[in-house]
Formats: structure tokens, sequence, C-alpha cells
């Protein structure tokens, strides 16, 4: 079971810390919870690179991909691996950098007022049971917390940054996980 605890940490969730972050402009304006997925190298599950991706400790050197991403301080607010291990990077009261150029509801800069969530995944590979049991769980203690967070305001990272993402991809159950919910 997870709760959002003062602070904004997730009770349940393994704590990771990173510097990727910042304070919000307003904590009273979280409405929206956008998900993402991430695998590095790409295609490739269970290892510790995204932990230290946005750790900032990747080792840009292990493999080519990571040269291409050498320099980039992302982070999410949490991160969901294929086994239902949740991992949170950033407290939920502070502005992780997950959205980057995105605009929701005329809105730009969702960051100001987002929650990100990683899913370990890719576009075209199906989620796991697993995966969607935790981020369901993990999304009803963010709503309980947050309550302006309505299933109308649980996106994509392709509904926010259209032609740039296309995460979490045609492989994600949108109505399975909401009905879930």
């Amino acid at each position: 079971m997870f709760e959002v605890m003062g602070e904004g940490l997730v009770e349940g969730a393994r704590q990771a810390a990173s510097p990727n972050c910042n304070q919000r402009p307003d904590l009273s304006d979280v409405s929206l919870l956008v998900l993402h997925n991430i695998s590095l190298p790409p295609g490739q599950f269970g290892g510790t690179q995204v932990e230290e991706f946005f750790s900032n400790g990747l080792d840009h050197s292990k493999h080519p991909f990571f040269r291409e991403i050498e320099g980039v301080k992302v982070s999410a607010h949490l991160f969901v691996r294929r086994d239902g291990e949740v991992v949170q990077f950033v407290s939920l009261e502070l502005r992780a950098w997950h959205a980057g150029v995105s605009c929701f509801e005329g809105r730009e800069g969702c960051n100001d007022f987002s929650i990100g969530i990683e899913l370990e995944g890719t576009d075209s590979l199906a989620y796991t049971e697993e995966q969607y049991h935790a981020l369901a769980r993990v999304t009803r203690a963010i709503q309980k917390r947050y309550p302006a967070i309505t299933a109308d305001r649980i996106v994509g990272h392709c509904d926010i940054a259209p032609g740039r993402k296309t995460d979490p991809g045609d492989s994600f159950e949108w109505d399975r996980f909401r009905a879930m919910l």
C-alpha cells in the first residue's frame, strides 16, 4: 500500500533522491499526473542505469546511447520498475524535471503543476501486470493527497508534448489502468 506522507514522500516507495528538481511556484496548484516511459539502454530493463541517469551518475562511456544523453538533467517524481517496485526520486512537493517543453489545456510549463511517473518500458512493449497494479495503487494515493488530479487530468507525455514525445506509447492500456482506479 502506498500513502503520501508529509513533505511529499510516498510511504511504500524506495527513496533514491535526485538533484534534478527545484521549488514549485505554487504547491497548492498540483493538478496533473503525467505518465512516461524510460529504459536505458533503450529496450533493456532491470539495470541501475535509470536511477544513475536521474541521479546524474550515469557512466556515459558504457553504451553508445548514453553519449546522446550526456549532460541532460532530468528526473521524475516516481519510477515504476517492471517488477512493480516504486522508486521515488523527487518529493511530490517539489518540481521534478520530467515534462520539458509542455502544455496542458493552454497552460505551458507542466512541471510547475504536475507529478511525473516513469514506467520502465518502451512505447511498443507491453507493460507488466505488476506495473499496472503498482501504478494504480500509487495513483490512488496521489489523488487522495491531491484531489485536483481527477481521472481527466491523468495524461501521457505524448498529450502534453505532442509531436515531440510519444510515451507512454501505444502499448499502454489506458482503459485497463483507468478501470483499476
